[in-house]
């Protein structure tokens, strides 16, 4: 049964809990015994264009019970859409697949673009309102008594509070409707139409703007004012428009849509580049950078006020601007493999520095960067195996648990892996040596308290990875050796040559009964030209043998162990040396 018809046949508190994977108790208990001035923490935070708005942050337990409604309505709106073949692309706030980006894509190069803002969007819809939904939406008919139970968990204050993850996605379900009768609206009169969140945008190529949806103020040629047909769709809908930020902008002068400019490609505001580029510019010499804010004074009267940044909201930033720039990218992207190296843009190169300094540079911790994600889940589970003979490595507390002092660098899909250049295979680290080396210098900040260790394995695919550090260190290394330091914080390991061997790779320090586990009928092969038909992959081995048999003999990695702890004592010593 899917997960629409699961909820749709739900008839009680027992049901929705079963379907968030909550324990009855612990929905009820958040929802009914949990004191109320516990739910939520409120705060006030700086809009971009002046004035505050006001954030009601949910406690953990209640934020993950939201998260786990929102994920549901989620599937629920996507089994909704596929059943129907619709392809819903009139509200991009909030939304899988959807975006400010897509949301500012639509509006390009056009004549007229009008923004209207929805007044207090989440708090006009109430609790009446999220549980009438859910039992009279013809796409859900929940029972009353599960109507209920959604609407308790995502409201607050007879509203829909703003800093819970579910209420965007309901605000986007009871929004509908008024999507679809402003998109009939905008396709009558010529017109494209889309909503992110509270923000409505309508544009148009149309010598004139129609006027029943807009039109010019007779005092004010360029003050624009509602039209009544769409004050009255709004208003039936019922959501207030906020008059005070009805804009409207012209092609000859800079469009923007959802803070990104339109008028040819969708862009980042150029004075936004200038400033992130300084902030970022000014954490490479200082190890610290400010931004303004507006804050308000002792009278209330908002003021920029320099507030000092950390390294999340940089990243945001520059990662904001990144997915712009890789959204026009893969527009008129001719490289069939835009992931290799070669492909690293101009505009990417700042974001790269920013990446290595905050990931390797002022990393908090030693970070472990292996060749890929099995080999990951190999030193994760050898080191928690042995936590108790490298205190360096792990501590395992009386309750049992383990905390490793070591970050395992993660590779992923996201815009980290693609700038860093890092994807999981030997021929990356070259690269990296060569560009973080080269950065490091260029670092004045303080840094480099955490040594960066590159683990290869110790066969023909780490000679390029050798030449190439004998190119930084300008010193020949023998792959007989524990370890190479590079230079600053950054260090090589070769996998243990076992006696007698001239090469290894990671999984030769499984015991052989680990490596002759049998699944469904297949037996380990890691060969890259393995027979699939009688043999399995290393994700495989790593995922279903290693991670899932906590009896494994990691004794064979003691070696690859302590070479790790050698690292971190040697580079501790000569830190204290030099401070």
């Amino acid at each position: 049964m899917s997960q629409l018809q699961t909820l749709k046949s739900a008839n009680s508190i027992n049901d929705v809990a079963a379907l968030l994977t909550f324990k009855p108790s612990a929905v009820a208990f958040i929802l009914y015994k949990k004191p109320p001035e516990t739910k939520y923490r409120t705060f006030e935070i700086a809009k971009r264009q002046g004035g505050t708005r006001v954030i009601k942050a949910p406690s953990d337990d209640l934020k993950l019970l939201q998260k786990r409604l929102s994920d549901l309505l989620q599937n629920c709106i996507e089994e909704i859409n596929a059943a129907k073949t619709l392809k819903d692309d009139l509200a991009h706030g909030f939304k899988r697949h959807r975006s400010i980006i897509t949301n500012a894509t639509k509006h390009r190069k056009k004549r007229y673009v009008l923004n209207i803002d929805l007044q207090d969007f989440f708090g006009t819809i109430n609790f009446g309102r999220v549980r009438g939904f859910f039992i009279k939406e013809r796409n859900f008919a929940l029972k009353p008594a599960v109507a209920t139970v959604l609407a308790e968990i995502a409201c607050h204050d007879n509203a829909l509070p703003q800093g819970s993850p579910c209420s965007p996605v309901i605000s986007n379900l009871i929004g509908h409707v008024l999507d679809i009768q402003l998109g009939a609206l905008a396709k009558t009169t010529g017109c494209t139409y889309s909503r992110y969140a509270d923000d409505i945008t309508f544009s148009t190529n149309k010598q004139a703007f129609p006027a029943i949806i807009a039109k010019r103020e007779p005092t004010a040629p360029h003050k624009w004012e509602v039209g009544r047909d769409l004050q009255g769709i709004i208003a039936r809908a019922g959501f207030t428009i906020n008059t005070v930020k009805t804009r409207m902008q012209y092609h000859t002068s800079r469009q923007d849509v959802t803070g990104l400019v339109v008028n040819t490609k969708v862009n980042i505001r150029s004075e936004y580049r200038r400033t992130v580029r300084a902030m970022a510019n000014r954490l490479f010499k200082t190890g610290h950078f400010q931004f303004f804010q507006m804050v308000p004074d002792s009278t209330g009267k908002l003021l920029p006020t320099p507030q000092e940044g950390t390294l999340p909201q940089l990243h945001g930033m520059l990662g904001h601007i990144d997915a712009v720039d890789w959204h026009n990218s893969k527009i008129t992207l001719r490289d069939p493999h835009p992931n290799t190296p070669a492909s690293l843009k101009t505009k990417e190169h700042l974001y790269r520095r920013f990446l290595m300094f905050k990931e390797f540079y002022t990393a908090e911790k030693p970070v472990i960067i292996c060749e890929g994600q099995t080999d990951n889940i190999y030193i994760r589970c050898a080191i928690r195996s042995l936590a108790a003979d490298y205190p360096t490595l792990a501590t395992k507390e009386a309750s049992g648990a383990i905390s490793l002092h070591v970050r395992i660098f993660t590779y992923t899909q996201t815009s980290t892996g693609r700038i860093l250049r890092l994807h999981g295979r030997t021929g990356h680290f070259t690269n990296f040596i060569s560009d973080y080396v080269q950065q490091m210098k260029k670092f004045k900040a303080v840094g480099g308290a955490q040594p960066i260790i590159l683990l290869v394995d110790n066969d023909d695919g780490a000679k390029a990875v050798y030449s190439t550090v004998q190119g930084v260190t300008h010193k020949k290394s023998s792959r007989t050796d524990p370890f190479v330091h590079i230079s600053g914080n950054l260090y090589l390991i070769p996998t243990p040559l076992k006696a007698g061997a001239d090469n290894s790779v990671i999984e030769d320090f499984f015991s052989a009964d680990t490596k002759k586990t049998v699944i469904d009928g297949k037996t380990f092969n890691p060969a890259k030209d393995a027979d699939m038909t009688l043999h399995y992959t290393k994700s495989v081995f790593a995922n279903k043998v290693v991670k899932e048999d906590d009896t494994i003999d990691f004794s064979g990695f003691a070696e690859l162990l302590n070479r790790f702890a050698d690292v971190l004592a040697t580079h501790t010593k000569a830190s204290a040396a030099h401070a």
